[in-house]
């Protein structure tokens, strides 16, 4: 079987499991070859519903992770987008697809080895969207804010401040919240208010940084 036919079981199986339910992460998720983002020797595991190792003690999430993140979020064409934690740049990858040409998104990482490796797997998949910058994700990247949607792909102690701050009036953000076992919560800013929602569990690499472990 090629990576293209993976690839799209894969998208068949999340869409059967409700995983991925918007033609618009589908259409993502089978633009995104998972496989040019993970190591050399764990391609063949490329679309297996699971972590990967990427090197630095750090993960590449789980498809199904990916695709609830996504839905989540309710990202629209034109967006500017956060991410914090670039990993390999697979999630981000599909997130780009999703905000399209006219969207931008960033992505701030703390090792500058992987931040080196997710530019090269983005430029080798012609990803021109995404910005990598290297620095504490914990305190977001005050110099583009504020941002239409922000996502963590590491677990938090509690909800960084500076994110909340550095999101957009209507503005969502979704980060893990607890240490490895945790919860997934999305947060919708509305003014002053902020509206709290639990996505349930999930198991994430700790968030390092001021505001983080």
């Amino acid at each position: 079987m090629t990576f293209e036919e993976k690839r799209v079981e894969l998208v068949k199986k999340l869409r059967g499991e409700r995983r991925i339910t918007s033609i618009e992460v589908e259409k993502a998720f089978l633009e995104t070859p998972r496989e040019m983002f993970v190591p050399e020797s764990l391609k063949n595991y490329a679309y297996l519903d699971t972590p990967l190792e990427i090197g630095d003690g750090q993960t590449i999430s789980a498809p199904h992770m990916v695709a609830i993140m996504c839905e989540g979020l309710d990202i629209k064409k034109g967006q500017k987008i956060l991410e914090i934690g670039a990993g390999s740049g697979y999630h981000v990858a599909v997130i780009s697809k999703l905000v399209g040409k006219e969207g931008r998104v960033y992505s701030i990482e703390r090792l500058s080895s992987l931040a080196k490796k997710a530019k090269k797997n983005l430029e080798n998949v012609g990803i021109t969207n995404v910005t990598i910058e290297i620095g504490d994700g914990s305190q977001g990247l005050q110099k583009h804010a504020p941002y239409d949607r922000i996502y963590v792909t590491c677990a938090a102690p509690k909800i960084p401040p500076p994110l909340i701050h550095q999101l957009k009036d209507k503005g969502k953000l979704m980060v893990p919240v607890g240490k490895m076992i945790c919860n997934l919560e999305l947060v919708e800013k509305t003014g002053e208010q902020i509206i709290k929602k639990d996505l349930g569990g999930c198991a994430f690499v700790p968030l390092i940084g001021k505001y983080g472990f």
